[in-house]
């Protein structure tokens, strides 16, 4: 697994480092790797578009969630592999290097996900 720089950890944290923003890539990571269009993700936030469309920015350029255009929609989705390296970079040499967690650990938010 590709290990990731400071300030990429930095800018990730920070997308999701409030409360709307948070609350849709949870919802992405449900969605799992078919994502949402952003319309479905207005109406089960109860979000309007605008603010929708900004926080969704902040998110992408965090690196954390992607995006991609079908027909009139963009389907947003949870960046599982960008988050895998995040949390693989935070738990780095954790526990004085002892194996505190599985080995797959990082791995394991990809189960029944088709990965």
């Amino acid at each position: 697994m590709e290990t990731i720089r400071n300030h990429t950890a930095v800018n990730a944290l920070s997308a999701l480092a409030q409360e709307h923003r948070l609350a849709i890539f949870r919802l992405l990571v449900q969605a799992g790797r078919n994502g949402l269009p952003a319309g479905q993700i207005a109406k089960k936030l109860d979000m309007p578009a605008s603010s929708l469309s900004f926080h969704l920015s902040h998110l992408k350029n965090g690196g954390v969630v992607s995006d991609e255009r079908d027909g009139r929609s963009i389907i947003y989705r949870a960046d599982f592999q960008a988050m895998n390296q995040l949390m693989a970079f935070l738990l780095e040499n954790c526990c004085a290097g002892d194996d505190c967690l599985p080995a797959d650990a990082a791995e394991t938010c990809m189960e029944g996900q088709g990965a």
